[in-house]
């Protein structure tokens, strides 16, 4: 899996604080797309000004997450979307860690590991396990292994990713945590 298939979705609503972090945390040249949802229009001239390859939606009214992040997904154009909070920060070494593990596995759903959580884990030696269901925070998922969408719209906020998993596993696809921690600094 290379950066350029990857797009970051972003959902926020009145995140301009800590939203500036995060997106500097992603590589450079990767695609981004922010939708905000508390119609805050300046936040996207901010953004636009500092940041290259991204996009910024503002919705006038807040739509939920999981609307929010369909939205990002449906404008998106590449094979794998990662949804992330405004939340969350990473290293290049935690992406390529990511990406290296990603490159040669077959999967619906992955997500990185809270830096809080990985004692939480038993990996064993080994950079992936699956699982039934990963944080909503930061998860990667696979456009092609969709086939009945992606967020339920009627979810408005909490749970929504949940939902998600369950569907996935539903229909028999593979949902997995690499062992590469991220900073979910939970605001």
């Amino acid at each position: 899996m290379e950066i350029e298939n990857i797009t970051f979705v972003i959902t926020t609503f009145n995140s301009e604080k800590i939203i500036l972090s995060c997106i500097k945390n992603l590589p450079k040249y990767s695609k981004k797309i922010v939708i905000e949802n508390s119609g805050n229009h300046k936040l996207k001239k901010l953004l636009t000004d500092q940041f290259t390859n991204i996009r910024v939606e503002v919705m006038d009214e807040n739509l939920g997450y999981g609307r929010a992040n369909n939205i990002g997904i449906k404008l998106s154009t590449t094979d794998y979307i990662f949804i992330l909070n405004p939340d969350v920060k990473f290293t290049d070494k935690t992406m390529n860690k990511l990406l290296d593990v990603l490159k040669e596995e077959t999967f619906t759903i992955a997500a990185p590991v809270d830096k809080d959580e990985v004692k939480n884990f038993n990996f064993n030696n080994k950079d992936l396990i699956e699982v039934n269901f990963v944080r909503g925070f930061a998860m990667i998922l696979n456009k092609k292994k969709f086939l009945n969408g992606f967020f339920d719209e009627n979810i408005f906020l909490y749970l929504e990713e949940i939902d998600l998993c369950k569907r996935v596993k539903d229909e028999e696809g593979r949902i997995i945590l690499v062992n590469s921690e991220l900073i979910h600094e939970k605001g």
